[in-house]
């Protein structure tokens, strides 16, 4: 489902803010204590009409059709609500995040982010959430962190070749490794600085690790398992890339981003996914610490976690929405590629992104070197 994660979109956000409402200027407004979000508990989507007249917040994002989708199905609409003004920009940046936060000037006030960043940041780039203000009860229990809640969601899942092996499909990730029973070659993500969930989970299911005692990862064993079928392996380095090998037909399987893989298909590539164990992935919704009205901010992101705005973006993007209660009106192919059903959760791997928060920066090194070789 998820079409065009941000590390195949481009990123093609301007490099200067893009003024959604053409009156006020960033950090203008009433003060934090100022703001009258109206009595009673927070409840996803909504927010008190004209609540923040005179407020500036600036929503910054990957850019291209996904901050697009966002703009158009929450960041406006919560404008013409609320009453705030809002100013866009991106993309996201984190070096850019961290020097904002170090020099107690922060202009950016809801960011669109990676969620192992987000789960790493907490409580240091990062301000944690005000539960008075952002509703979380439609949401994933375990894609909600204490500074972050997920913006959409999407996943890494196992595409095969339906005219080579539809009459015995693969069933798991072990049989994604079994190139005697499945021959051919096999995509995977291949990008030195972006080590990630995806190949290691996938290499140590195939080396018999049961899915739940996955974590913590025995990185080198799997490095070793994927060795075993080195010759095998196709890396790709963008979503394009990845899409590219299965409408070429270069790949008998691939692991790829759902979005990629549904595009893929629309397109006509001869190729089906295998749901069990697929890998869930969101992009996550924070507010900077430091931001000059983080009430505001905060309700910015509760409005945007609404079931129509998330059934919306949805529609927009091929992101698949995070609110339970969304029902976002898309294609068959479409609908077939949406990650949060019950359906689909049921079938998803439990990651454990706390894991990878705390040892991603000791796993790139190996990652890299691996594929050096």
């Amino acid at each position: 489902m998820p079409g065009i994660s941000r590390k195949i979109m481009g990123c093609a956000a301007a490099a200067g803010a893009l003024l959604l409402t053409l009156t006020g200027c960033a950090g203008t407004g009433p003060a934090a204590a100022d703001v009258d979000l109206g009595p009673g508990p927070a409840v996803a989507g909504k927010v008190k009409k004209g609540a923040l007249d005179g407020v500036t917040l600036t929503f910054a994002s990957y850019g291209g059709i996904y901050q697009d989708g966002q703009e158009s199905a929450a960041v406006k609409p919560f404008a013409t609500d609320s009453g705030a003004r809002m100013l866009s920009d991106g993309p996201t940046d984190y070096t850019k995040l961290k020097a904002q936060v170090d020099a107690k000037n922060v202009t950016w006030d809801v960011v669109d982010t990676d969620s192992i960043w987000a789960e790493r940041q907490c409580g240091k780039l990062l301000m944690p959430l005000d539960s008075a203000v952002v509703d979380t009860s439609k949401l994933p229990k375990d894609m909600v962190g204490k500074c972050s809640v997920p913006a959409m969601t999407y996943g890494m899942v196992l595409m095969y070749d339906k005219s080579k092996f539809g009459d015995n499909p693969p069933k798991s990730w072990a049989d994604f490794f079994d190139t005697a029973r499945f021959p051919g070659k096999r995509g995977i993500p291949g990008v030195p600085s972006d080590a990630a969930p995806g190949p290691l989970e996938a290499a140590l299911i195939a080396d018999g690790v049961a899915p739940d005692k996955l974590f913590p990862l025995d990185v080198d064993r799997a490095l070793k398992k994927l060795t075993s079928v080195r010759s095998s392996l196709v890396f790709w380095d963008t979503g394009a890339r990845s899409q590219q090998l299965l409408e070429s037909g270069e790949v008998s399987m691939a692991m790829v981003w759902t979005g990629r893989a549904y595009s893929a298909v629309k397109n006509g590539a001869k190729f089906a996914p295998q749901w069990n164990q697929f890998m869930p992935i969101a992009d996550s919704l924070a507010v900077p610490k430091g931001a000059k009205n983080p009430k505001a901010a905060m309700a910015l992101i509760n409005y945007y976690l609404g079931a129509d705005q998330q059934a919306k973006l949805t529609e927009l993007t091929s992101y698949s929405p995070i609110n339970s209660d969304a029902k976002p009106k898309v294609d068959a192919i479409a609908k077939e590629y949406l990650t949060s059903t019950p359906e689909r959760q049921a079938q998803a791997l439990k990651l454990d992104n706390a894991w990878w928060a705390e040892n991603q920066e000791q796993v790139i090194p190996k990652w890299s070197d691996w594929l050096a070789r």
